[in-house]
């Protein structure tokens, strides 16, 4: 297998170019043939570097596992805040596009980079510390927009973190690692209309034509 890397002296590099080529090669690695197959001497190898060497950055094969997750999941959760922040957009336009958003990257992995998909499934199905950050973050960056439809008149709850936390479980089934793969054992309604049904949920008394704009 041939994975291009950069291969500056190791002596002259700081430990933050060292630790993004270390995780840099990882990644391809865990893209190619799975993180489970991928072992610290790969790593080392295709960098010129002996594994003593990649150890004193990860102390473990696991810790580069995690930061490789880290900087994956942490690209989406930009694109939430971003999403979130959007000026020109009322609050239900915003949450739909996040949303969507969501759904979209853990669909496009799955069938693009299924063994990168494989690590993101093992993750949160073994409750990695980096998975427990990534939903509070994305919660949050919903609780952001439910906050905001709140003070415009455009929802209503009385507590928006937890509705923002009823609306990430309510999509778990379209953006879940564990579960957007799967074949369905019954039939399982449209995003849209899953969609349109949870903003329902948000609308002022008296009103119920929320749904996607």
């Amino acid at each position: 297998m041939s994975l291009d890397a950069p291969n500056p002296l190791l002596a002259e590099e700081s430990a933050p170019t060292t630790r993004c080529r270390i995780l840099a090669t990882a990644a391809g690695y865990f893209r190619e043939i799975g993180y489970q197959k991928t072992t610290v001497a790969d790593i080392a190898r295709t960098l010129k570097m002996s594994p003593a060497n990649v150890y004193r950055f990860f102390d473990s094969k696991k810790a580069i596992n995690e930061a490789v997750l880290e900087r994956l999941i942490g690209e989406i959760e930009a694109l939430v805040s971003e999403v979130a922040a959007r000026p020109g957009l009322s609050a239900t336009e915003r949450l739909v596009a996040a949303i969507d958003l969501l759904h979209r990257d853990c669909t496009r992995r799955s069938k693009e980079f299924p063994r990168l998909h494989e690590m993101v499934e093992a993750a949160m199905g073994e409750s990695w510390e980096v998975c427990r950050h990534h939903i509070a973050r994305v919660t949050a960056g919903f609780e952001r927009i439910i906050r905001d439809g709140v003070a415009r008149g455009e929802f209503e709850a009385a507590d928006p973190a937890e509705a923002a936390a009823c609306i990430h479980a309510g999509i778990a089934r379209y953006t879940h690692p564990l579960l957007v793969g799967q074949t369905a054992l019954q039939p399982v309604p449209s995003l849209e209309a899953m969609t349109a049904f949870l903003l329902r949920g948000l609308a002022p008394r008296g009103r119920t034509d929320a749904g996607p704009a």
